[in-house]
């Protein structure tokens, strides 16, 4: 079931975000933030959990590109699914969900930068819209000191 995240849903949400620090591949931060501060970071509509089992399994989420005017409509996307649930249709339909209800409030492209490494996201963005804009070579070093490539993805929703 997909629902609104709320802020009793944060421990479960550290609990995945830090599977993904762990692993590597997916983030250049190198601790989980405060809920306070992770609020603040992300735009308040479209924040989606997958629950099953009563647990979080998963979670997306939007955040501004640009405070200038002319890019309110575009916004950066995260998806994090728990490890033990790889591979079961949560992340897609979390990021149907997101590109649905992203569209219709008002959100015209919806962007992603994913470490090359990362082909599961990759494809996964790819299987619901997103085609590559670009590459970014060694942009940042990961929390283990790896120089990281990204790909950056996007989907434009219709516009209206």
């Amino acid at each position: 079931m997909i629902r609104e995240m709320r802020q009793d849903d944060w421990a479960d949400m550290m609990r995945i975000y830090q599977q993904s620090l762990d692993k590597g591949n997916v983030s250049f931060e190198t601790s989980c933030p405060s809920y306070a501060d992770w609020d603040n970071a992300h735009i308040r509509q479209c924040r989606f959990v997958y629950v099953r089992n009563g647990t979080i399994a998963g979670y997306t989420m939007i955040a501004p590109t640009s405070r200038r005017r002319a890019y309110r409509g575009v916004v950066e996307l995260s998806i994090f699914v728990d490890e033990a649930c790889h591979r079961q249709g949560i992340g897609t339909q979390l990021l149907l969900k997101m590109c649905e209800e992203t569209e219709k409030c008002g959100y015209w492209t919806l962007y992603a930068a994913i470490f090359a490494v990362n082909r599961a996201s990759i494809e996964l963005h790819r299987k619901c819209g997103f085609r590559e804009i670009g590459y970014r070579e060694k942009i940042a070093k990961d929390r283990f000191g790896i120089w990281q490539d990204t790909v950056l993805m996007e989907r434009r929703n219709r516009i209206r």
